[in-house]
């Protein structure tokens, strides 16, 4: 499998607290550094960081797969069982899904699970997985 190196994203919320509980408690995320302004996160091995301000709320989307995806969003790529486990704990916790967890480009090249929800300052999330890691950057 590719090595990529962790990778630094912060975004703004308007509620640290809120952010804590669903990043670390409903995402399981562990906690890093955090103060009264910000929260580092371990985000399935990536620094990422909330900070108190403005949220960038959504703008645009694109149609992907036949999908309306929010065009600035976030995430990561789980393995395949790790992703269908957090599917089903977000779904049990009722988290509204932009798109539902599901399988794009189904019988193409580039096949995956994917899954869009947001946060609770509005940040939009992708999570996905590939039966086959490979197939990350296949064209």
């Amino acid at each position: 499998m590719l090595m990529i190196p962790p990778f630094h994203l912060a975004v703004p919320v308007d509620d640290l607290a809120a952010a804590r509980a669903f990043y670390g408690d409903l995402m399981g995320c562990p906690e890093g550094r955090s103060s009264d302004k910000w929260i580092d996160f371990n985000f399935f091995g990536h620094q990422f960081v909330v900070h108190l301000g403005t949220p960038l709320g959504q703008a645009d989307t694109n149609d992907v797969d036949g999908k309306q995806v929010p065009s600035f969003h976030y995430g990561a790529v789980l393995d395949w069982d790790n992703w269908h486990a957090l599917a089903a704990k977000l779904a049990a916790a009722e988290i509204e899904f932009v798109i539902e967890p599901g399988i794009r480009f189904e019988g193409e090249v580039g096949e995956q699970a994917t899954m869009f929800f947001l946060d609770p300052a509005g940040n939009a999330i992708e999570l996905k997985a590939f039966k086959d890691p490979s197939q990350l950057f296949a064209k």
